[in-house]
């Protein structure tokens, strides 16, 4: 049986972060009636800044987390960038006080620092100013039957469950999504979880005072600060208050070991001495003592023949970390997570997908449904791509910046890089119209640096850069063998000649 109906369909997101939201917005202004639900309180309520400290990293947004927005909300975007702290490239502290800086991009592109509480505040407000929107708070999911569309909510503050019936269901319920829980039950998804033998430590390096008595940075606040370590590494990002925000990343066995005060300040001494000063021996005793420690976790949801893992039929999608969680190191899970919104939205308005004009056909929305396969088959190479390369980049940041051969090859990117690429394309800006229709409109032709590829370059997908990079980190390792092949040649070859001459000298 089929039919068309014109009545406004409801989708339900559940998971209040910045991909809910962003989710809430696309979906709204296709037209779909749409309600949030949030298991935590209103993070707005002066109740909830005062009882909840953020244990999360501070967020770095960079081209792929601005286009998603841009491509929902233009005027929001340019809101938000009015909050954000740009940082130019890395600035790397060696442990006798010497400072290296790093550019990340040779036309000058930043990332930017921004509050995470900032920038969640933001599109909750965003969210909450639409009409079709209904945001629930203090409710948490417990049971979804994605066959019957319904699901059970446990409404907190009232101690009662409330059922909740939908047309579609976005997950963005973050790491330990009960979305991806209950859709593991309809799908043959094969999951990944792995908590990475690190942890990290938050502190804080505190404002300055200029000679007029106001508040400054103690460090470069353009700049992404890096203590790399070998096997841990310190990082600091600036905040609008003039401090920053510090985290420690180390093996679980390093933090073992750090078991008094003394321990802790003599490391400190050791490792991290001007950081040592500018965060205050107290404070660093102090955030030892009250900080939790907090692990780091990735998962992946593996892709086969026969399944769809990331949707389940026209019912149900995960989006953000409910899908791919990462470490941080790259910089790309809430780029990432806001990436999926986009791309998700390029695929419902190429199939026409709407909230109030649709055809169901066998009690299926044909259309609804193909664009939800398409994200999981287009969407799946480029998340296993950013998760591998994450985890490749925590080896860079607390080593790899330090070496002769990273400080030869950066050079190496960036001079062919200057060589071949073409500049002012108008897919690769994040600001591009283009990006609101197509998934990934690049063309990367030229020589163009992983980092580049990943953190300024939206029109070009996770996988497609890891594969060019790979391809490019090819071409130099055999130039390389090459070039030491011609070296070893030309060596016999001058020792030969040599040794003919002083025989025939002798002779």
């Amino acid at each position: 049986m089929s039919a068309t109906s014109q009545r406004i369909r409801k989708a339900v997101v559940v998971g209040a972060g910045p991909v809910g939201c962003l989710a809430a917005m696309a979906l709204a202004r296709s037209g779909w009636d749409v309600e949030v639900y949030e298991s935590r309180a209103d993070m707005r309520l002066p109740s909830s800044k005062a009882v909840s400290q953020q244990r999360s990293i501070n967020l770095a947004i960079s081209a792929r987390g601005l286009a998603a927005l841009h491509a929902i909300d233009p005027a929001a975007t340019q809101r938000f960038l009015k909050t954000v702290i740009p940082m130019k490239g890395r600035m790397i502290h060696g442990t006798d006080g010497t400072l290296h800086g790093q550019a990340y991009d040779r036309d000058g592109q930043c990332i930017n620092s921004i509050d995470r509480a900032l920038l969640n505040e933001g599109l909750l407000d965003e969210a909450s100013a639409v009409p079709n929107i209904r945001l629930f708070f203090n409710h948490k999911l417990q049971t979804v039957d994605f066959d019957r569309k319904s699901m059970v909510i446990r409404d907190l503050a009232e101690n009662k469950d409330v059922q909740i019936n939908f047309d579609f269901c976005v997950g963005a319920d973050g790491s330990y999504s009960v979305v991806r829980r209950q859709l593991m039950r309809v799908v043959r998804m094969d999951f990944h979880q792995e908590y990475i033998p690190h942890e990290y430590l938050e502190l804080k390096v505190p404002p300055g005072t200029d000679g007029d008595g106001h508040p400054t940075f103690l460090l470069d606040p353009n700049h992404l600060h890096i203590w790399p370590r070998h096997s841990f590494m310190l990082i600091a990002l600036p905040n609008k208050d003039k401090s920053f925000t510090c985290t420690l990343f180390a093996p679980t066995a390093e933090f073992e070991r750090l078991h008094s005060r003394e321990a802790i300040l003599a490391w400190f001494a050791e490792q991290f001495p001007d950081a040592l000063s500018f965060i205050g021996a107290e404070a660093i005793a102090d955030a030892f003592a009250k900080n939790p420690l907090s692990p780091l976790i990735s998962t992946k949801v593996f892709i086969s023949p026969r399944c769809n893992p990331y949707h389940y039929k026209d019912r149900v999608i995960i989006l953000g970390d409910a899908a791919h969680s990462m470490v941080p190191f790259y910089g790309q899970g809430l780029n990432c997570g806001l990436e999926d919104v986009r791309v998700l939205d390029t695929l419902l308005r190429e199939d026409g997908v709407t909230g109030d004009n649709f055809y169901i056909q066998d009690g299926v929305d044909p259309k609804l449904a193909s664009a939800l396969a398409r994200y999981s088959t287009s969407r799946h190479e480029d998340l296993i791509a950013i998760c591998d390369m994450a985890m490749d980049n925590y080896v860079e940041m607390r080593h790899s910046v330090t070496t002769p051969l990273y400080l030869i090859k950066k050079m190496l990117d960036n001079v062919l890089f200057s060589l071949s690429s073409r500049k002012n394309d108008v897919a690769a800006t994040a600001f591009s119209p283009l990006l609101s229709r197509v998934a990934f409109p690049g063309d990367p032709r030229g020589w163009l640096p992983l980092y580049t590829m990943v953190t300024f370059r939206p029109d070009i997908s996770y996988a497609t850069a890891k594969q060019k990079a790979a391809n490019q980190s090819f071409v130099l390792m055999s130039v390389g063998w090459i070039g030491a092949a011609g070296l070893g040649v030309a060596s016999v070859v001058i020792t030969a000649m040599a040794l003919a001459q002083r025989m025939r000298r002798s002779a």
